[in-house]
């Protein structure tokens, strides 16, 4: 038999034959179009001809004209607040299921939360632009609506929700007695408050002009849209964790907020570092929601892609800035990770706790200090391309230092 045929019928040959297609699939549709990108980012377009001659123009113009660097920085911005506010968000969200929530009726608290996913994302993100706009609900109930009818309207809502969570078994009777009792008490104070009163007042004069158009409303719909994302994978890795490691910590005297600090926190991170990855990834590339909620003050890069491409008919220029989009990404990332674990590394070094905790956020400080002074002093020494260059060279060669010299630590990173 021929090596070929042995290695046709291998258990190695036969899972090749077996994923062969799919990466010839994904080798066509991805990678292809990826190096197709590269290429043209090295040439130059005058008019409706592309010149294939081989040249760094469009590098050195990206890297030195200022517009292009503060659009990427406020990518890097948006996109680093959404992660940090879907994140934030999301953990609690995911605790609750996996803790709290009893196992037949967490397929369908999961089953709610893609309850978004049912309509259009562009649909959706025009729902948060009529919501966020000048005349929206949001401003229309905070100029028109007293303080006193939005707060009892609140704690009716939370007594709904909390006789609702009774039924399902996840609150005491006496909770959602308590809730329905607070609610009660505010409607009465609605109907007795005289009409001078400053409860009866709206809650602001005017509409408030800084929820849309703006790096906020960006903020705010992009939370709104990645939120499932962000929870589904902190979910499954709190569903991994043994609870008789949580007992046992109980056991042996922790408290429960020492016992998430020290045993759930850390066994969670490989999957907040997933919701990190799937958030942060799409959203420093994503147009749709800064080209419609975002205005001139919330525009990002791939904004500015779409309009090198189609309006100014200069697609070498567009790929160039996609290219330094993609490895400005990755770079941001592999500081990310590699400054979380020397940061953890170090905290774990002086001994933990609040010390430890205190000097990796003093070292954090100082080298998100440092980074910020090379951003704003470093075009003026050594010219802004020679500057980012450098910046870029020596924060990798740093990152990947960090990675390949420190172990992984007790939280996973």
């Amino acid at each position: 038999m021929s090596s070929y045929g042995r290695l046709v019928r291998s258990e190695a040959g036969k899972g090749l034959i077996l994923i062969s297609p799919t990466f010839l699939y994904a080798l066509l549709l991805l990678a292809a179009p990826l190096v197709a990108i590269v290429l043209l980012s090295f040439w130059t377009q005058q008019f409706l001809t592309i010149q294939r001659d081989f040249t760094l123009a469009n590098y050195t113009e990206a890297l030195t004209d200022p517009l292009y660097r503060e659009l990427m920085l406020r990518s890097l911005r948006i996109s680093g607040l959404v992660t940090l506010v879907t994140v934030t968000l999301a953990f609690p969200v995911a605790y609750f299921i996996s803790f709290h929530v009893r196992p037949e009726r967490k397929s369908l608290w999961l089953f709610l939360i893609t309850i978004p996913f049912w309509t259009s994302y562009l649909i959706r993100v025009f729902l948060w632009r009529v919501i966020l706009a000048y005349d929206g609900p949001v401003n229309s109930g905070l100029t028109l609506v007293p303080v006193i009818t939005i707060i009892a309207l609140v704690l009716a809502l939370v007594a709904v929700a909390a006789l609702v969570f009774w039924v399902l078994g996840q609150v005491s009777m006496r909770a959602a007695l308590a809730a329905c009792g607070v609610a009660v008490l505010a409607g009465l104070a609605w109907l007795v408050l005289p009409t001078d009163s400053a409860l009866r007042a709206p809650v602001i004069d005017e509409p408030l002009g800084w929820l849309l158009y703006n790096a906020n409303s960006v903020v705010i719909t992009l939370a709104h849209a990645f939120a499932p994302f962000a929870i589904l994978p902190i979910f499954v890795t709190l569903e991994k964790i043994d609870r008789s490691l949580l007992e046992a910590s109980r056991d042996l005297g922790e408290s429960h907020a020492m016992t998430f600090l020290r045993v759930t926190l850390p066994l969670a991170m490989p999957g907040v570092l997933a919701a990190v990855l799937i958030v942060f990834i799409p959203t420093v590339g994503d147009y749709v929601t800064p080209r419609l909620v975002g205005g001139s003050g919330g525009t990002m890069i791939a904004t500015m892609i779409y309009a090198q491409i189609f309006d100014l008919n200069d697609r070498p220029m567009g790929a160039t800035l996609a290219v330094l989009a993609m490895l400005l990404v990755a770079m941001v990332l592999l500081w990310g990770m590699s400054r979380a674990r020397a940061w953890l590394w170090l905290a774990d070094r002086v001994g933990g706790g609040a010390k430890g905790a205190g000097v990796a956020i003093a070292v954090a400080m100082a080298e998100i200090l440092v980074i910020r002074a090379a951003f704003v002093h470093g075009p003026a020494l050594m010219g802004p391309a020679a500057a980012s260059i450098v910046l870029v060279l020596v924060a990798t060669g740093l990152s990947v230092a960090i990675l390949l010299r420190l172990p992984k630590g007790r939280w996973g990173i």
